[in-house]
């Protein structure tokens, strides 16, 4: 079976992420990542009360509940190596085993906004730390520092390729499992 990382990006409509895209004017305002086909293990940094947006940090993502009931997205994959799935296994549970140290970067995502880096800490916004996933296990070296680094980056991303985009409940209904376990390809672009 092939090993492949995947990048969720979303549009939840909420007010807070309503602003993002008023900004940015780019469809998809939050970005997460996995390294599993059934997209049960999504992780990124978010807010971890619903009615919150600004208590944050890393958050283990249900993609079939909360504010990704309604929520529009692309989800991307790129197949990789046995040790770079390793690495971004690794990597994660690094993190989640120590959350309690890492908070969310809202003063870098602010920061995106006039175009400055601003390096925090044990503290990400989303893109940020999916970026910083992918960079520090080999699988993309950006060229723009990581802590500007967009949504709309990962979606340009070459050796990602698109594998859905639309409705994240329709995408969830509509997958089947196959008998190799992987529900991504079983999916409809």
């Amino acid at each position: 079976m092939e090993n492949k990382v995947f990048i969720i990006l979303t549009d939840t409509g909420t007010l807070f992420t309503k602003m993002i895209k008023y900004y940015t004017r780019k469809p998809y305002n939050h970005a997460s990542i996995s390294f599993d086909p059934h997209l049960t293990d999504v992780y990124s940094f978010g807010r971890k009360s619903e009615r919150n947006p600004f208590i944050g940090g890393f958050v283990k993502e249900d993609i079939q509940d909360g504010l990704f009931k309604q929520a529009r997205c692309a989800i991307y994959c790129c197949e990789v190596t046995d040790i770079q799935v390793q690495k971004v296994n690794r990597y994660i549970k690094k993190i989640e085993a120590q959350k309690h140290l890492y908070r969310y970067n809202l003063l870098g995502l602010f920061a995106v906004t006039v175009n400055k880096q601003i390096k925090r800490e044990n503290a990400y916004f989303c893109s940020q730390f999916v970026a910083t996933v992918l960079k520090e296990c080999g699988i993309i070296d950006f060229t723009k520092p990581l802590s500007l680094v967009t949504p709309h980056d990962l979606q340009e991303a070459s050796n990602f390729q698109l594998v859905y985009n639309g409705n994240l409940k329709e995408f969830i209904n509509q997958i089947e499992p196959q008998e190799n376990g992987d529900l991504i390809d079983s999916a409809i672009i």
